[in-house]
């Protein structure tokens, strides 16, 4: 693991590769990943969120929360 400061970077795969984890992620957590990413950046911008409002129905966003809490604290663990 570096100890520079992050990249200035909305790019999860980019941390994720910077830190050395992405290569211990299993197929379904690098899945996880690939789904957040876009979220996590259209969501910062106005006129995508009505968007992706009508693509997260309530089951769907509680899948995603989930996997990602266990996401975090699974990354949490190792380090």
């Amino acid at each position: 693991m570096k100890h520079d400061n992050p990249p200035y970077t909305h790019k999860l795969i980019i941390l994720a590769k910077q830190t050395n984890i992405y290569e211990d992620f299993s197929e379904k957590q690098k899945d996880l990943i690939d789904l957040l990413e876009p979220l996590n950046i259209e969501a910062r911008y106005p006129r995508d969120k009505e968007g992706i409002m009508k693509s997260l129905d309530f089951t769907r966003s509680k899948s995603i929360l989930v996997k990602t809490e266990e996401l975090f604290l699974w990354i949490k663990e190792k380090f």
